[in-house]
């Protein structure tokens, strides 16, 4: 037998931390990850649970003490013990995870209680089918709402799609690119890094840290909230019963009064390419980052794909994309995206209006035939081939017929605006109901679901849902774009400002952007806008806020914005809706 201390891990730079709960005593056999004591602020709670299994010998903390990162919890007597290591970060508190401390306004409501289990057959007030952002937010919503709440997940991590193999490692991956590019760009002002040197597998440890890290936090927040989680494939049987089949096929049944199915999507695949062959991967196999090819071939020029050849460039790779259509991310205007590719056109080969007509798998590599515009004369051959033409639903994957939802040709499920299905008591949410398949919505509807749930009026009413690709430079919209206006026949005016004029932008060395607003000729409300540079995406927020609170040209021009930073970029922009601007000169037009 040994013996180790569990010490307080990282709680966020906190220092002298409030006990307030003490859940052990000595002599109590404890499991690994229970929690032994919470700690708290001014402005949140949290739980330290155990790192390992064994007999408590001594506990070293009483409630009224306060306690630091580091500061000894309770000392364990364990079977073969490994050397003390501090406990897992705590959960965090937020419909999104976090590495910080738990916000105690998000603690359960005190009627929730955990599912009844009897046997294989489990018990709940509502069945939640998919732990990704939608599932796992509606999950502990309806928990925080009261109900006892079963989540049903088939992988072994909380998080889904966006936070194992999407949206969390990619950002990861990208801030390397970004750190990368920068490194590079700055011989040109007489600062030189030289090569960089890249270690693989600590890069990758990196990026599988932030997602442990965060998957970490959601099942410290499913204990928090007594959400049962159970792990593997779930079917429906009937109305009101689902089979939850683990990986040794031992299969559970759960019945529920409601469900919300958040079962996700799952990335297309174009026929005839050899999928058996691991060089041919799709954005998930990208993200396990198993090597750095010499080239890649990125099949389709939407976000994901962007992205990934972000990446993928940033660290060595000879990228080409291909991509059938007329241009890349076709949901955002060609102004916008034309700053993108002239910037990404000096670094990877960009062949639009083209296609992959064959893939043959070779000793050499991958020997790719293309048909169209900008197809090479002969076939090239790839060290990797990655398929990014987007995601289909997974409604038919998941037995809905059986519980009589009705779900579409294309495996959507058809909802109202309170997320209800055709069967009252189960609701759909995020990518199965339909695009935009993004995380924040998902999680917005996932609110509704669960609120609508624990009877509340609550409705989906938004307005805009933004969208961004996290290339570099970063492409960011939301609203009316000038295409849609254009197709529909809507009247707009628009004000483009260009981050040339930009102090802020020029003193980074970017000044490659620009910041549209779309706004009514009669009204000047805003109708849409768009920005496109360095973190256009952390800059779009306040555009998707005037466009929800009705907001016209005159509210952001009256709005004071710091100086200089690239926010002020929309106020500019506004100005020169508001024939203010003085930054630029801009003639005025003959009435």
């Amino acid at each position: 037998m040994s013996t180790v201390e569990i010490k307080v891990p990282d709680i966020g730079g906190h220092e002298n931390v409030d006990i307030i709960e003490v859940f052990v005593k000595a002599g109590d056999v404890i499991e690994k990850e229970q929690s032994l004591i919470t700690l708290e602020t001014d402005k949140a709670t949290m739980e330290v649970p155990s790192t390992h299994a064994g007999k408590v010998v001594s506990v070293a903390v009483k409630v009224g003490d306060k306690i630091s990162e580091g500061g000894v919890v309770l000392t364990l007597e364990t079977a073969g013990a490994a050397a003390a290591a501090p406990a897992p970060a705590p959960a965090p508190a937020a419909a999104a995870p976090s590495p910080q401390m738990a916000s105690s306004a998000s603690q359960p409501a005190a009627g929730a209680q955990p599912a009844l289990v009897a046997g294989d057959v489990v018990e709940c007030d509502v069945l939640v089918l998919g732990a990704g952002p939608g599932g796992y937010t509606g999950a502990f919503r309806a928990a925080d709402l009261g109900k006892n709440v079963v989540l049903v997940e088939r992988y072994a991590s909380l998080g889904g799609v966006c936070l194992n193999v999407g949206c969390i490692p990619s950002k990861a991956l990208l801030h390397v690119a970004k750190v990368l590019t920068d490194a590079e760009e700055m011989r040109e002002h007489g600062i030189d890094f030289g090569a960089p040197k890249i270690d693989i597998d600590k890069l990758r440890g990196f990026k599988d840290g932030v997602v442990s890290r965060l998957t970490k936090g959601l099942s410290g927040l499913a204990k928090q909230r007594k959400v049962s989680v159970l792990t593997g494939e779930g079917q429906f049987t009937g109305p009101y019963t689902l089979n939850v089949t683990a990986a040794d096929g031992s299969v559970k049944t759960v019945r529920f009064k409601n469900a919300i199915i958040a079962a996700g999507s799952t990335a297309l695949k174009i026929p005839g390419y050899p999928y058996d062959d691991p060089r041919v991967i799709t954005s998930t196999g990208a993200l396990k980052l198993e090597g750095i090819p010499k080239k890649m071939l990125v099949v389709g020029g939407g976000i994901i794909g962007l992205e990934m050849a972000c990446v993928y460039g940033a660290l060595g790779t000879e990228i080409s994309v291909v991509e059938l259509g007329d241009g890349l991310i076709p949901g955002a205007d060609r102004d916008v995206v034309k700053v993108l590719t002239d910037r990404i056109g000096k670094r990877y080969k960009v062949m639009v209006r083209t296609k992959v007509s064959q893939v043959e798998a070779t000793a050499e590599g991958l020997r790719c035939t293309f048909e169209g515009d900008w197809a090479p004369k002969e076939p090239q051959t790839y060290d990797k081939v990655l398929v990014a033409v987007g995601r289909r639903p997974n409604g038919k994957l998941i037995g809905a017929e059986n519980a009589g939802v009705s779900v579409d040709e294309r495996g959507f499920i058809p909802v109202d605006n309170q997320c209800r299905t055709n069967v009252p008591h189960i609701f759909a949410i995020g990518d199965i109901v339909g695009n935009p398949m993004l995380a924040h919505k998902a999680t917005h509807e996932a609110k509704c679901a669960a609120e609508v749930i624990a009877g509340e009026k609550s409705y989906l009413d938004y307005r805009a849902i933004p969208s961004i690709a996290y290339t570099d430079p970063e492409v960011a919209w939301m609203g009316l774009t000038e295409t849609e206006a254009k197709a529909k026949g809507i009247a707009y005016e628009k004000a483009v400002f260009p981050w040339a004029a930009s102090g802020r932008a020029l003193g980074n060395g970017r000044d490659d952007g620009l910041t549209k607003i779309l706004f009514d000729p009669e009204s000047h409300q805003i109708l849409g806008a768009a920005i496109v540079g360095v973190n256009a995406g952390e800059l779009l927020g306040e555009a998707v806020l005037a466009y929800e609170m009705g907001a016209d040209i005159s509210d952001i021009t009256g709005t004071v914005h710091a100086h200089p930073t690239l926010s002020e970029t929309v106020a500019m922009a506004a100005e020169i809706a508001h024939g203010s601007i003085t930054d630029l000169y801009i003639p005025k037009r003959k009435k």
